[in-house]
């Protein structure tokens, strides 16, 4: 019988070997692959009225990226975070919301976000919800799956 070291020695030796076949066939270590995503926040747009969002609404899907500007220089809210689909400008997040939002992206996490739900009502107002998370490993913007509509 063989002891504990000799059973360490030889797991580690398999590991070495199934990293180095990895890198020979060009597989992406499994640790390299893992991400995590931890939700932040999640937000309804304010401002939709007072910007692009009308002219673009009948595009918008649930699961559809977004982007988050930071506006440190806004002269209405020093912790203005925009929120831009496919370079048009949406609304922003609301003031009462935002600072995290804006700290961490003065830190430079890595945030994604997503709309989670969009709703046009009769009186003709809108209403876009939307999901940040920030990222754990690897990058963001690697695809993932779109998040699961909520009910309305």
């Amino acid at each position: 019988m063989h002891g504990p070291r000799f059973v360490r020695a030889a797991a580690a030796v398999l590991l070495v070997a199934a990293v180095a076949k990895c890198d020979l066939f060009g597989i992406a270590h499994a640790a390299d692959a893992v991400q995590w995503r931890v939700d932040v926040q999640v937000a309804t747009v304010a401002g939709l009225a007072h910007h692009d969002a009308k002219a673009v609404w009948d595009q918008l899907r649930v699961g559809d990226a977004l982007q988050l500007v930071r506006e440190a220089d806004n002269a209405h809210d020093r912790s203005a975070v925009r929120v831009d689909w496919q370079g048009r400008v949406l609304g922003y997040l609301p003031a009462a919301d935002n600072a995290d939002v804006a700290r961490q992206l003065d830190r430079g996490q890595a945030l994604d976000a997503h709309v989670t739900a969009i709703a046009k009502y009769r009186n003709h107002r809108r209403r876009l919800e939307l999901r940040i998370t920030r990222v754990l490993g690897g990058a963001a913007g690697d695809t993932h799956p779109a998040p699961a509509e909520r009910p309305r």
